[in-house]
């Protein structure tokens, strides 16, 4: 387990600015105790400075993970998050959008958001932006991106796509082998 690079680092908070924007200082600087990322067989582990004291006592052979998986790095250097990351993503989330009970189950098996399933959503959300997805309780159930804006998202018809998926809730049951 080691730090992540500049290079790391700065691709892991451009795709986490896509969602929480500047509230990224809210996962680094927190009032309990201080918490960094780690890098582990190409995925970003979040975890307490204490955590990563105990783990460096473990070796690389036999550390499974240690803290929260936020994503993983592809061979091209490209950073994608994880449905194991939408506890703090839907924390500190600047856009969120609810899905009304029907669109709840179709979203969860993997399918894009269209605007029949649109409840509610924050105002100005712009288009290609990232979204935390709830349900109409207020449970988070996944992320993605948006299609169109706020105002452009008015116009559209009802089978027309205002969410494009990224994960959802549903993966620990559909990628319970590869997740972690």
């Amino acid at each position: 387990m080691r730090p992540l690079t500049n290079e790391e680092t700065t691709t892991l908070f451009e795709k986490l600015a896509k969602y929480i924007g500047s509230n990224i200082k809210h996962l680094i600087d927190r009032p309990d105790e201080t918490y960094c990322f780690r890098l582990h067989k190409d995925r970003v582990y979040y975890l307490s400075e204490k955590m990563v004291r105990v783990a460096s006592s473990i070796g690389r052979d036999h550390l499974g993970s240690a803290g929260v998986c936020f994503g993983k790095f592809t061979k091209t250097g490209k950073f994608t998050l994880h449905v194991t990351a939408l506890d703090y993503l839907a924390q500190y989330a600047k856009h969120k959008i609810w899905i009304k009970p029907n669109g709840e189950m179709t979203y969860l098996y993997g399918n894009n958001v269209v605007k029949a399933h649109l409840g509610r959503i924050t105002d100005d959300t712009p288009e290609h932006t990232g979204v935390v997805i709830y349900s109409m309780t207020d449970m988070p159930l996944g992320f993605g991106v948006t299609a169109r804006s706020t105002a452009e998202m008015k116009k559209l018809q009802p089978t027309d796509i205002i969410v494009f998926h990224q994960a959802d809730v549903g993966e620990y049951l559909r990628s319970e082998d590869t997740l972690l």
